[in-house]
């Protein structure tokens, strides 16, 4: 049975290191969350690690200049792993060949340009639908404003022609502030729908994981860490968690928040049984905030 907890600290003690979501958890996209930052803080205080953990689909470098804009202090964590650079290895392994459409904000274009020095050298042009091997997905081009519906042409033409999805942000939602937003992973859901293939490489999927273990081990020198993984995404945070054996701690104020009352500081235990019973998903703990 989940254990809904008041704080991290009551149960910090049993954990080397944490896997933090970033989005719902330490920010809302425009501003930190104070006591997620104080949290985290205090975890390092005691020699322990923190690596964030985010289905961004933007290289690592990239999320570090969007935390340091919203204010996120560098001294809250200790490492960033990302759903891009995950995806990066995986276009550069030639999963779905080389002549490369791209479906995606103006604001993602980093994912071609800063690519990580480790990855396989593969020559990558990007090319117009018609002439494609395959699609890289980011994200809408314009996620303020359109929908998956939007791009229900541009699916069927990828199917029509059997083209694969690199899915870069397996996440259906954010919420930016009070607004929730579509991701990449909308799309890759809805293609999917309509019979096309679609290949995930951050939460729930393995591969994000294991990147964020072997940074993790050439960060601390150790590779048998305790880890924690905290996240307000029951079908991404958790059931990822899960499925690697880690223990994890479900954020119920994030997007999943109405489910459980209308006070997000206060969520009824009897719903948070009912609803994570229906997940058919047990996270060892919950809290409401992470604090």
């Amino acid at each position: 049975m989940t254990d809904l907890i008041p704080s991290l600290a009551s149960i910090s003690g049993d954990y080397d290191a944490i896997f933090c979501d970033l989005w719902g958890c330490l920010h809302n996209g425009q501003t930190p969350f104070p006591a997620a930052v104080a949290a985290l803080r205090a975890f390092r205080a005691h020699g322990k690690t923190v690596l964030l953990l985010t289905n961004s689909p933007r290289p690592k470098s990239s999320v570090i200049a969007q935390l340091a804009r919203i204010g996120v202090p560098t001294d809250a964590w200790d490492e960033i792993v990302s759903s891009g650079d995950a995806t990066q290895y995986a276009l550069l392994s030639g999963v779905i060949g080389t002549r490369i459409h791209h479906i995606g904000a103006a604001k993602d274009e980093t994912f071609f340009t800063d690519l990580p020095a480790d990855a396989p050298s593969l020559a990558i042009t990007r090319v117009p639908l018609a002439e494609a091997e395959g699609v890289v997905c980011t994200g809408l081009k314009d996620d303020l404003t359109e929908t998956p519906d939007d791009y229900r042409a541009t699916l069927l033409m990828m199917k029509a022609r059997g083209l694969t999805m690199l899915c870069a942000n397996p996440d259906l939602i954010v919420d930016l502030g009070e607004r929730r937003l579509y991701c990449a992973g909308a799309l890759a859901q809805a293609y999917t729908e309509m019979g096309g293939t679609a290949l995930y490489y951050g939460k729930p999927h393995p591969p994000i994981y294991d990147l964020a273990r072997r940074r993790l081990a050439a960060l601390t020198g150790q590779d048998d860490a305790r880890i924690l993984a905290i996240g307000d995404g029951i079908a991404t945070d958790v059931q990822g968690g899960i499925g690697e054996g880690i223990d994890t701690l479900f954020v119920t104020a994030g997007i999943a928040a109405p489910e459980f009352g209308p006070d997000p500081a206060r969520p009824d235990p009897a719903r948070l049984r009912a609803w994570l019973d229906a997940q058919q998903l047990s996270p060892t703990h919950a809290i409401p905030f992470l604090a």
